[in-house]
């Protein structure tokens, strides 16, 4: 009989922590992603993403780029190498390899066709993918691949 007053006892003088967690005020989840690249090619990365896919230029400095989607749904940041105003963390060039972007769009056969009109090299054709994907993929000035996308259903077998 000592073994559940010993338990109630307990229970009644030790918090308990999970109602306090979950009592607690709500923290924030709300984040914005802004990927950043380093590069000593502002001027052509600026006109890349400016002419080839529409964006906008959110701010911009002498060493600084901050640019956004047509929609302003999404930003992207350009920084030049070795700037004295940034720590070293933030100095090295990206090396040209090893990132890619996804953008996803409404209508990539029409985005494809327009951008072999203007003249911009395509590393990957428009194909489907068995898993959904529609899309097909350009290079921007640093070397990264852009891998333009419609999102579909997976083809049935």
């Amino acid at each position: 009989m000592k073994k559940p007053l010993v338990l109630l006892f307990l229970s009644l003088m030790v918090p308990d922590v999970s109602a306090q967690v979950r009592a607690s005020p709500k923290q924030s989840t709300t984040m914005k992603l802004n990927a950043g690249i380093i590069t000593p090619k502002l001027k052509e990365t600026k006109a890349f993403y400016t002419n080839v896919l529409g964006f906008g230029t959110t701010f911009e400095n002498d060493f600084y780029l901050l640019m956004h989607t047509p929609d302003r749904q999404a930003e992207l940041s350009f920084l030049l190498p070795n700037h004295p105003s940034q720590q070293p963390l933030f100095h090295k060039p990206f090396a040209g390899q090893g990132m890619y972007l996804t953008i996803e769009v409404d209508d990539v056969d029409t985005l494809f066709q327009a951008l072999k009109q203007k003249g911009v090299p395509i590393k990957i054709d428009l194909r489907t993918e068995p898993w959904g994907d529609r899309h097909f993929a350009i290079e921007d000035p640093n070397g990264i691949g852009i891998d333009l996308v419609t999102y579909s259903p997976p083809q049935q077998k």
